[in-house]
């Protein structure tokens, strides 16, 4: 549940999604589900020119299985407060 909290608080935040296909997309993430699904608006493909069929999506529904990274830019992540929340979370499963 911590990852999904996590991807919770970016939304509306510009993300880059590489595939385990190897392909990345550049999006702003606009939901995310307990499965990890991503759905993202105004995408483009970090190499345009290998996948020019994609250019004309707009919004992309990306399943969570299929995700290799989610690439953030380092001032959307909060460090101490997602330490703290693993801290909690592992002491939390310790106690099971």
């Amino acid at each position: 549940m911590l990852f999904f909290s996590f991807f919770k608080t970016l939304v509306d935040q510009e993300v880059v999604v590489e595939l385990k296909n190897d392909i990345e997309i550049k999006g702003t993430l606009k939901s995310v589900d307990q499965y990890l699904n991503l759905k993202l608006d105004n995408i483009s493909t970090v190499n345009e020119e290998k996948y020019p069929h994609l250019k004309a999506v707009k919004t992309l529904f990306v399943r969570g299985s299929t995700v290799r990274y989610v690439h953030l830019s380092a001032n959307s992540v909060d460090c101490t407060l997602l330490q703290d929340a693993s801290r909690r979370e592992a002491m939390a499963q310790a106690g099971k």
